[in-house]
């Protein structure tokens, strides 16, 4: 099967990704994180804040990068549930989760935490965050201030950081129950982490960038990473907030220099280290490896920035929103409250003051650095936010695009699609009749391939992730709750809003609405 044919099917036909009938293996599944052995360790504070970013401070901290990490992919809460009862069966059995703030698909976190840190009480040098124990394993001492900055293409003032963040996908994490469907997956989990992770980064009064394109085989050879296990999918440097802050990752300020992968893992001896992941038995994944190879960028020649258009041609009429006098997210309390419900969405009315409440909250959030802008957070993003909506007051039913430069709805298709959007699940899971606010991430339906090529798909799926992630924030904020969907008809959501002639194409679809959180057993694993 060609690659275009592959991410083909992931978009539009999921089920000729599976493997057959072939039963998932609980019994020798992985585990959702990874446990290093034998490297020297340095613990993180367990006195968790209730409020990130709290306090008065001369500079950044082991402290707060503690409880930055806990923030973002830390393991917070212990949860036990039982599956509703149908009429005429048993209980089943409880259903015990290990919780963390950023949510994952089927619970499994394919994604990495790696850290390179310059700050008083570490040595500098490279680290794993451990998140099963909180805390750091020390995987490479010394400066790589200079390798980190030639693997970005010299596009980062990486001197000028306190520390860099690298996110993986371990492609077997999530592989062992989703086959071939976990390469989209992988991508959507990276982004969704990235997406907590700079708002996270904004409430420590920190700076994020974030690079897609760099050489990946030298971020992996630097981190110790076997290409064919787990892979490198975005780098994020950390700034301190000061004056003149832009400058740092402005590529016009750096000199210009071309370096290839094969280069930079001369200037470095392999980093071996043992780990544990719990599975004995780990199937071939030759799709996502091939996929994984031809995203690969050897030589910073490759890359890339991008201009893209509005989504906003030939359309309908404009709906001008309320504009809020604050769009600041309650981060804390966003994160600790937000719930992921199935069939417990109850339809409440929802006020047009609310939904530009959600919106631009949403979009307050999504400001940061990228290295594919030609300037620096262009606001004609590389992807669109749709939403379906019913029963909203003072709107009529309707499926409409967010333009967020005008903060302003545009009507495309009137009328109560909720019919349509409930044939369209391919997991009765949600009731869409329950449902007032139906949202639909959408990117280009070629993933800009001739500009990035493979890499494209990997990267559009991150984008999507992280917008995810904001809408997810916000709506916990305004006391609501969404939860993301992958199994909708694709084809049916591009109709509705007439997609295709903007060469776009529905990512994943997200209902929000108010909830009736089921009963649970709960326990923070903070304090």
């Amino acid at each position: 099967m060609s690659l275009k044919v592959f991410l083909h099917q992931l978009q539009f036909d999921p089920d000729k990704t599976r493997l057959g009938e072939r039963e998932t293996d609980w019994e020798d599944a992985p585990l959702t994180y990874k446990l290093y052995r034998r490297r020297p360790i340095y613990p993180l504070s367990a006195d968790i804040p209730f409020a990130l970013g709290t306090g008065e401070r001369a500079a950044i901290s082991l402290h707060d990068i503690s409880h930055f990490l806990w923030y973002t992919f830390g393991l917070t809460q212990l949860s036990q549930s039982v599956d509703d009862a149908r009429e005429g069966e048993e209980w089943g059995s409880p259903l015990l989760h290990c919780r963390r703030f950023v949510p994952s698909g089927g619970g499994l976190y394919p994604s990495e935490l790696y850290l390179y840190l310059k700050m008083e009480g570490l040595p500098l040098g490279v680290y794993h965050y451990d998140a099963a124990h909180h805390r750091l394993i020390l995987l490479r001492e010394g400066d790589y201030d200079n390798y980190i900055s030639e693997s970005l293409g010299r596009r980062c003032a990486i001197k000028d950081c306190f520390g860099v963040v690298f996110v993986s996908t371990v492609f077997w994490k999530n592989y062992f129950k989703y086959f071939n469907f976990s390469y989209r997956l992988q991508g959507l989990d990276a982004g969704l982490l990235i997406g907590q992770m700079t708002v996270a980064a904004k409430a420590l009064d920190a700076e994020t960038g974030v690079y897609f394109q760099f050489l990946d085989q030298a971020v992996n050879h630097l981190l110790g990473l076997t290409d064919s296990k787990e892979s490198v999918y975005a780098v994020i440097p950390l700034h301190a907030n000061v004056e003149q802050k832009d400058n740092w990752f402005k590529q016009t300020n750096i000199e210009k220099g071309h370096k290839t992968s094969s280069e930079l893992v001369t200037m470095l001896a392999p980093a071996e280290h043992e780990h544990y992941m719990r599975s004995q038995r780990v199937l071939p994944y030759p799709m996502l490896l091939e996929a994984n190879r031809a995203s690969i960028m050897e030589s910073s020649r490759l890359f890339r920035t991008i201009q893209a258009e509005t989504a906003l041609k030939g359309l309908g009429e404009d709906i001008a929103l309320p504009v809020l006098e604050s769009r600041a997210i309650d981060f804390d309390s966003a994160c600790r409250n937000r719930y992921s419900p199935e069939n417990d969405f109850v339809l409440r009315p929802v006020s047009l003051i609310n939904l530009a409440a959600l919106l631009q909250k949403t979009f307050d959030e999504t400001r940061h650095f990228n290295d594919l802008d030609e300037v620096h957070q262009n606001p004609a993003a590389r992807i669109s936010l749709y939403g379906c909506f019913y029963g909203v007051e003072g709107l009529s039913d309707g499926a409409y695009l967010y333009n967020d430069a005008a903060n302003e709805l545009r009507l495309i298709r009137p009328g109560d699609h909720r019919q349509q959007l409930q044939e369209g699940l391919s997991l009765a899971n949600v009731n869409m009749y329950q449902v007032p606010l139906c949202f639909h991430i959408a990117g280009d339906i070629d993933y800009f391939r001739s500009q990035l090529g493979y890499r494209g798909y990997r990267i559009q799926q991150m984008e999507a992730g992280m917008l995810v992630q904001r809408l997810l924030l916000a709506a916990s904020d305004i006391r609501m709750a969404g939860r993301p969907l992958l199994g909708f008809d694709a084809n049916g959501s591009n109709a509705i809003y007439d997609m295709i002639p903007r060469n776009q194409t529905s990512l994943i679809q997200i209902p929000i609405g108010h909830c009736r959180i089921r009963p649970r057993l709960e326990g923070s694993l903070s304090r």
